[in-house]
């Protein structure tokens, strides 16, 4: 008889990898505008604090909530830069934001609970949800409103088995970085509604132009029902080192610990300098690495506004486009089929976030040099030229 696996795991959601798998079984000369992997490389200061660590012996057991240091870092940070009030013992550093959302999921949803998410969303959300016993609840957004949040949109599936909400700001796929006011409604719906906040707020650096980032966990009365989730992953070009950090008020962080010291213990310590380095260095080089995603966001956004049937909002934060292309007649998942095979250019489907992702395209240009980006775009102005 096959040994049968726990319910949690036949009751979950394969991961879907999307243009990615089909990508990979695939040979020729293929841009990879589906990921969302920094084309930079991490700082040098960054990669030498690590070194410098590990040559000195930081390579044993170490502080199970991240070593103080860090976290203290991490506190200063967030208390000057995103206005939280938060100390360094109310910070966990995590296995990058994946463990920490995962961390927050498993800690505070129980079989019967509802996670509602704001689609287009980020698809890894469901799975941790669902492992938790959990269901999911899509409350969509309004493309034809720019994906603005609004209340009217969300409150109708906020019912009494709702317990979270899963936000993302920056937003991946949308590249919006939502106002103070949109905000706002979230905050109001969790406090009236007895709601915790999870917040994926990974892009936080990575904004353009006038957008702000805020963090919701900095309104009033949100600390105590908000668990903010950071990363070094785009911002510095970590993603490969899996650092992160979560930051929340310190009735809600025993729950989170039970979970990141049962799976991992604690992060590889050594590493930590190096995170403690991107922190603490030059924020020159951050911001220089932000200008080039500038960059080639600006490169990206004009040619996709010069393709026939292609429309791109402006990107107000992340490092991803969300062309419209339902003027072509094709939907998202046919013409990203058909881009592949006939350019090999890979972009993701915006269905691939839900069904109010239909009749998009996510593209990433952050994961790309300028002269790849306009090879890019080149082969796809050439396909939606000859789709008319």
């Amino acid at each position: 008889m096959p040994i049968r696996p726990a319910r949690r795991i036949t009751d979950t959601s394969p991961k879907n990898f999307g243009m990615f798998a089909k990508a990979v079984q695939m040979k020729g000369d293929l841009i990879h505008l589906e990921l969302g992997m920094p084309a930079e490389d991490t700082p040098q200061h960054i990669k030498d604090a690590t070194i410098a660590a590990l040559q000195a012996g930081h390579v044993h057991y170490s502080n199970l909530q991240g070593i103080p240091e860090l976290r203290s870092a991490i506190a200063d940070k967030l208390r000057q830069k995103n206005t939280m009030d938060i100390s360094a013992d109310e910070v966990i550093v995590t296995n990058g934001l994946t463990q920490a959302s995962f961390a927050a999921f498993m800690a505070f949803l129980d079989e019967g609970d509802e996670a509602l998410l704001l689609a287009p969303y980020y698809p890894q959300h469901i799975g941790k949800a669902e492992l938790a016993g959990a269901k999911v609840t899509i409350a969509p957004l309004d493309a034809a409103n720019g994906f603005s949040i609004n209340r009217a949109l969300l409150e109708p599936h906020i019912n009494a088995a709702t317990k979270v909400i899963a936000l993302i700001n920056p937003c991946n796929p949308t590249g919006r970085v939502y106002t103070r006011d949109e905000l706002q409604i979230i905050a109001d719906l969790a406090q009236e509604h007895d709601l915790l906040v999870l917040s994926d707020e990974v892009y936080e650096e990575i904004t353009y132009d006038n957008a702000a980032h805020i963090s919701i966990a900095s309104l009033p009365g949100m600390k105590e029902r908000t668990i903010s989730m950071f990363a070094f992953t785009k911002a510095y070009a970590m993603d490969g080192w899996r650092l992160g950090y979560i930051a929340a008020d310190q009735s809600l962080i025993g729950p989170m610990m039970k979970i990141t010291t049962n799976e991992v213990t604690h992060v590889n310590t050594f590493v930590q300098h190096g995170a403690w380095a991107a922190l603490t260095g030059d924020p020159a080089i951050l911001q220089g690495m932000v200008d080039r995603d500038r960059e080639r966001r600006d490169l990206v956004v004009s040619r996709l506004n010069q393709m026939p049937g292609v429309t791109c909002a402006p990107v107000e934060g992340t490092i991803y486009a969300f062309p419209d292309i339902s003027a072509t007649g094709l939907t998202a998942q046919d013409c990203a089929d058909m881009l592949l095979a006939a350019t090999g250019v890979v972009v993701e489907a915006g269905s691939f976030y839900g069904d109010a992702g239909e009749g998009h395209l996510r593209v990433c240009f952050g994961c790309a040099d300028m002269d790849m980006l306009r090879d890019a775009m080149d082969r796809m102005q050439r396909f939606f030229n000859d789709l008319q």
